[in-house]
């Protein structure tokens, strides 16, 4: 028997609810959990689906990375 599909504002109960991220919106600045302290802050392009491609500024806007969102937090 399928399962109904959760609404984009449900909280599905396996996801810890304390370590789910506020909208992250491209062009902000973020950090990964275990991000090192002489790292800059990674600039956030977009996110889709989970994964959110980021960049560093230094990097030239055509090199990116992409992380899952899970293991960003909005740096501060």
């Amino acid at each position: 028997m399928a399962q109904p599909a959760l609404s984009s504002l449900e909280i599905p109960d396996s996801e810890p609810r304390g370590q789910l991220l506020a909208l992250l919106r491209p062009g902000s600045f973020v950090r990964l959990h275990d991000h090192p302290s002489d790292l800059p802050p990674f600039q956030l392009l977009q996110c889709r689906g989970g994964r959110c491609w980021v960049r560093q500024q230094s990097w030239g806007s055509a090199v990116h990375w992409e992380v899952a969102h899970r293991c960003l937090m909005a740096a501060t």
